[in-house]
């Protein structure tokens, strides 16, 4: 028998709203493909932007060298990051949503989060600890983004983490190639939030610490 979280999932994979009844916008230009990663069981989840195209090719988030980087972040593996049973990945938007004029990715459908995200948290129960990546996940999970911006906010890391709630939510930069200048320009990110990030991680999923994929 399925559970209601499988059966929100299946739902949720066979949405077409942005395709066939955009409400922000106009159509998606392409065939939907909605990516999400759930279980119940889940402690950890990684709340993303939007799957890119090879994510959308794929079928699989972050399949790109953006989830190469942060699962070196995360100090796991993809056996870890891809284990639905301990980490869920909800992105804003669950389908790639193209591209704009200067050939980078468009902002995640403004469609998507409004009809799915909060029925998808209501079936995580077991969460800990919410990464909330890049901008618009931010201003969706910490209204203080909005104002702030998204460096302001990751600065603000321990304060954000210590705040009573659960789950707890911590916030990352995007790792995209494109974020390269950000982290040159603020080394405090490597150096103060990824020990953190590592160590919390490392905790919740009950595994030893390490440097990922991009381990020697």
């Amino acid at each position: 028998m399925s559970s209601p979280l499988d059966d929100l999932l299946a739902e949720l994979r066979a949405c077409r709203v942005c395709r066939d009844a955009p409400t922000r916008g106009p159509a998606l230009a392409h065939e939907p493909r909605p990516i999400v990663q759930a279980s119940a069981t889940a402690r950890l989840c990684i709340a993303s932007q939007a799957p890119g195209i090879r994510a959308h090719e794929a079928g699989v988030p972050f399949r790109d060298p953006s989830g190469v980087r942060l699962r070196a972040w995360l100090g796991i593996g993809e056996d870890v990051f891809y284990d639905a049973g301990r980490v869920a990945i909800v992105p804003m938007g669950h389908c790639f949503p193209g591209w704009d004029a200067q050939g980078g990715d468009l902002p995640p459908r403004r469609e998507c989060a409004p009809i799915w995200r909060k029925r998808v948290f209501e079936n995580l129960p077991a969460l800990e600890l919410v990464l909330v990546i890049g901008s618009h996940a931010q201003g969706w999970h910490l209204p203080q983004a909005r104002r702030d911006g998204m460096t302001a906010t990751v600065a603000c890391f321990r304060e954000i983490l210590a705040e009573e709630r659960r789950p707890r939510v911590l916030p990352l930069p995007h790792p995209s190639w494109r974020n390269n200048a950000w982290l040159a320009r603020n080394p405090w990110f490597e150096e103060a939030l990824l020990p953190v990030l590592r160590a919390e991680v490392s905790t919740i999923l009950g595994i030893r610490e390490s440097r990922g994929e991009d381990a020697a």
